[in-house]
C-alpha cells in the first residue's frame, strides 16, 4: 500500500485544529478570571471523557445494539477485514455485526489495537465484494488516522462549555453564593457554537481523508465511490423512525444520517456528491 499524503487536507485539518485550541485557550482563561477557580470542574468531566476514551468501542457498539461475531459466525467478512487490516499494516480489528435494514457501517476505539469495526446486516446485503471492501477499508482508515481519539480530545472542553451552559439556567443564571453567571453563561454559550462547527468541520476533513485512505489501502477508488452512492440512495427509503433511532450514531457512520437544513448545516460528514467526485479524481491521478 502507498498511503500517500493530501497535504491540502492535512492543512485544514491542522488549521481547525489550531482554531479549536486557540478558542479554548481563550474560554479557560476567561473562566480562570471569573471564577478565580475551574480546577474541579475541569477534573470532573475530564473523567467524563477518559471513560469515554477508554470505552467508546463498548459504547458504540452497545447503543447500535451490535454484537461482536466469531470467524465460525462471519467467515468472508473475517476474512475481508483480515485482508484489509494487514494491508493497512494494522492488527485485525474486533469484527461485530448490527441487525438493522440500514446499511451503514462504523469504526470505534480508541487505537489500532482496542479497535472494532461494525457493519449492519443492511449492508452486508447492499454492496457486492469490491464495494464492501472499500466501505470496510474506509472505516480501517479512520482506525489507522485514530479519529476516534482526535475527535473525543477535539471536543474535551467544549463539553464543558455545553455543562456550564446548561448548569447556569438551572442555577436561575446565578451560583450558590447568588453572584451573578451571566458572563459565564454567555462566554461558555459562544465557545460552544464556535467549536461545534469547528469541530464539524474537523470531522468532515476526516471523512475525506478515510475516503483517501480506503482508495490507497484498496487501490480501487471507484469501489467505493460506487458504494457510497449506493447506501445514499438506499438511505432515503429508510423510515424515518428508524433514522430517529439511529440519529445519535452518525458521527460514526461511513454515510450520516441527514433530515433538514439544520442537519446538513451541522453534518458530521461531506455531501456525499463531494465525496464521490473527490474519489473519481484520486482514481484519474492514480491511474495516470
Amino acid at each position: 500500500m502507498n498511503w500517500q499524503t493530501d497535504w491540502g487536507l492535512r492543512f485544514r485539518m491542522g488549521l481547525t485544529m489550531f482554531l479549536l485550541f486557540a478558542l479554548y485557550l481563550v474560554f479557560v482563561g476567561v473562566l480562570a478570571a471569573y471564577f478565580g477557580n475551574v480546577l474541579f470542574g475541569v477534573v470532573l468531566l475530564g473523567g467524563f471523557s477518559v471513560v469515554q476514551y477508554f470505552f467508546s468501542d463498548k459504547l458504540a457498539l452497545r447503543a447500535m445494539g451490535a454484537k461482536t461475531v466469531s470467524e465460525s459466525e462471519y467467515p468472508e467478512l473475517h476474512a475481508r477485514i483480515g485482508r484489509l487490516a494487514q494491508q493497512a499494516d494494522l492488527p485485525k480489528p474486533t469484527v461485530a455485526v448490527a441487525d438493522d435494514r440500514t446499511p451503514n457501517a462504523f469504526a470505534t476505539g480508541r487505537s489500532p489495537s482496542n479497535a472494532s469495526v461494525c457493519v449492519t446486516t443492511g449492508i452486508l446485503r447492499t454492496l457486492d465484494d469490491d464495494e464492501l471492501e472499500g466501505v470496510l477499508a474506509h472505516e480501517l482508515a479512520h482506525v489507522k488516522n485514530r479519529d476516534v481519539a482526535v475527535m473525543t480530545i477535539a471536543s474535551f472542553l467544549s463539553t464543558i462549555a455545553f455543562f456550564i451552559v446548561r448548569w447556569g439556567w438551572l442555577f436561575g443564571g446565578r451560583d450558590r453564593n447568588g453572584a451573578p453567571l451571566i458572563v459565564a453563561i454567555v462566554v461558555s454559550l459562544l465557545v460552544w457554537v464556535v467549536s461545534f462547527l469547528l469541530i464539524r468541520a474537523l470531522s468532515r476533513y476526516r471523512e475525506y481523508s478515510a475516503d483517501r485512505g480506503a482508495a490507497m489501502i484498496t487501490g480501487n477508488p471507484s469501489a467505493l465511490a460506487t458504494a457510497l452512492s449506493k447506501i445514499s440512495g438506499r438511505m432515503d427509503q429508510v423510515p424515518e423512525e428508524d433514522l430517529r433511532e439511529q440519529a445519535d450514531m452518525n458521527a460514526f457512520f461511513i454515510i450520516p444520517i441527514r433530515k433538514g437544513f439544520i442537519g446538513r448545516i451541522a453534518s458530521t460528514h461531506p455531501p456525499t456528491e463531494r465525496r464521490i467526485e473527490k474519489l473519481r479524481d484520486l482514481e484519474r491521478e492514480m491511474e495516470r
